[in-house]
């Protein structure tokens, strides 16, 4: 069978309803931290401030992200998302209401915090879906779960491509404080229908009961690092980009210019699906490691926002790839009953790399310039790199662990009817 024809059987499996709505719900996480970003370093005149906001709401997420993922392996998605929706669209509109009063550095910074632990990580949940939705497909199950973690990578990619585009247009049409409204009007909207959706009900049953298997273990922590490296090219490649921007005398154009990263990610993180099987993850992963360090090296040389749009776009080619080999290897090494904290744990360590890199990278280049902010990229890239080569041995032998001895002690996943 094609990937074209896996794709259709994996749609066709979850239904349009619901592909629409995962997507679309989480495209508020995609548009509240260059939103922060954009509305703080406008309204206070620091990049500093700016990335320290965007990074208090990166933390917050990661810190409340695998707390949700932990309660909804207990309980089930449907409650948790549908209280994260909620408080998440509120606390953004209180973030903008304070900026816009002039409140304290402090308070603007607790609050954005605050909308970052309160906002749910859709992405990883969606992923934790695909195991129930595909439970009827017997032999084809591995093959349907890899293509739709494969199609996962590239809708968190296209969404780190629409969603900073819709802040881009949010600033220039209206104002960044706008931006962030909308993305609370979305987050109360799709975030509350990918709760209800009927996929939520039993998606917490995948494994069974209990929580059997070690979680943190040394794999896990490779895994961990790894995306927390990919978080700091995105904090400090998106704070670069900010900076060149309003230098430009656009700052809104950044949402823009950025979002060309995730264009070429999604493209990319779909052509995964056509990559043979016989190439595991964890060569998947040297290989995107070792592609994005040497596709961050020109951003060294940019000095205008007309040759930051090739580089910052085929810089994006290696990102989903990278990503997806660091979900898939998690997957298939983690227990069912702890798939949803693994996989927000992952989110989590983006959102700790976003913070950090956003925050040193918006620091240098309020002394130094964009080139300091993007060489934050290319340091981070260059310890990816090292850590895919060091990491081989260990995630191989992980890898060759076969699925059944993982879930030996485990009932099979009801399947879902959804399509």
């Amino acid at each position: 069978m094609s990937p074209f024809a896996w794709y259709g059987r994996l749609f066709q499996l979850a239904g349009t309803p619901y592909v629409v709505i995962a997507f679309l719900a989480r495209l508020p996480l995609a548009m509240s931290q260059l939103g922060a970003l954009l509305l703080v370093s406008n309204a206070t005149g620091s990049y500093g401030l700016g990335g320290l906001a965007a990074g208090a709401l990166a933390v917050g997420n990661a810190l409340g992200a695998p707390y949700a993922g932990a309660l909804a392996d207990r309980l089930g998605q449907r409650h948790v998302v549908l209280a994260q929706s909620l408080a998440g669209a509120v606390s953004l509109v209180l973030l903008v209401m304070l900026v816009h009063a002039g409140a304290p550095d402090p308070a603007v910074v607790a609050v954005a915090a605050l909308a970052g632990l309160t906002m749910p990580q859709v992405g990883p949940l969606a992923r934790v879906r695909w195991r129930p939705i595909t439970a009827g497909c017997g032999a084809d199950q591995r093959r349907l779960v890899d293509v739709a973690f494969a199609y996962e990578g590239a809708a968190d990619e296209a969404s780190f491509a629409v969603g900073p585009a819709l802040v881009g247009l949010g600033a220039v049409a209206i104002s960044p404080g706008g931006a962030l409204i909308l993305a609370a009007a979305m987050l109360a909207v799709f975030g509350t229908g990918f709760a209800l959706h009927r996929t939520a009900r039993t998606e917490r049953h995948v494994g069974g009961a209990g929580h059997a298997g070690r979680l943190l273990t040394p794999v896990l922590l490779v895994l961990l690092l790894a995306q927390l490296l990919i978080g700091m090219l995105f904090g400090a490649t998106q704070t670069g980009t900010t900076v060149l921007a309003t230098e430009a005398g656009t700052p809104g154009v950044a949402g823009l210019v950025h979002a060309t990263l995730g264009v070429g990610s999604a493209l990319a993180g779909v052509g995964t699906a056509f990559i043979p099987e016989r190439i595991g993850p964890e060569r998947r992963m040297l290989a995107a490691a070792s592609a994005l360090f040497v596709l961050s090296l020109p951003l060294l040389l940019v000095g205008g926002l007309p040759t930051l749009v090739p580089v910052v776009a085929i810089l994006g080619c290696a990102v989903a790839p990278f990503m997806i080999a660091v979900f898939s290897t998690a997957e298939r090494v983690v227990a069912p009953s702890r798939v949803a904290t693994a996989m927000t744990l992952l989110a989590s360590a983006t959102g700790l790399g976003y913070a950090s890199g956003s925050s040193l990278a918006g620091r240098l280049a309020d002394e130094h310039g964009h080139t300091a902010a993007f060489a934050v990229t290319v340091s981070a890239m260059a310890v990816a790199v090292v850590l895919a080569v060091s990491s081989q041995r260990r995630l191989r032998r992980a890898l060759a662990v076969p699925t059944a001895v993982i879930e030996e002690a485990q009932p099979e996943a009801p399947a879902i009817t959804v399509g």
